[in-house]
């Protein structure tokens, strides 16, 4: 059986207090992990993501897909 390709946005916000990163996969509610340098947290949120999607399916649950988004950092003078 050939596996199908999901492909998600993933947010990696660095921790300022504890070093490392944070990661959440706003596509997937919940699905957040850590890591303490980028390539660990790139490596945590991939096995996040295929146990969250793994977990949809075993439980018959539909698997969201990402719609085209755009990220952009805007800039805010106060």
């Amino acid at each position: 059986m050939q596996k199908k390709i999901y492909s998600y946005t993933v947010s990696f916000i660095p921790d300022l207090e504890e070093g490392g990163y944070v990661v959440s996969v706003p596509a997937l509610p919940g699905c957040h992990t850590q890591g303490d340098t980028f390539r660990e947290a790139a490596r945590n949120a991939r096995e996040a993501i295929q146990l969250y999607v793994e977990s949809l399916i075993t439980d018959g649950e539909p698997v969201p897909h990402e719609g085209r988004s755009i990220h952009r950092s805007l800039r805010v003078a106060i």
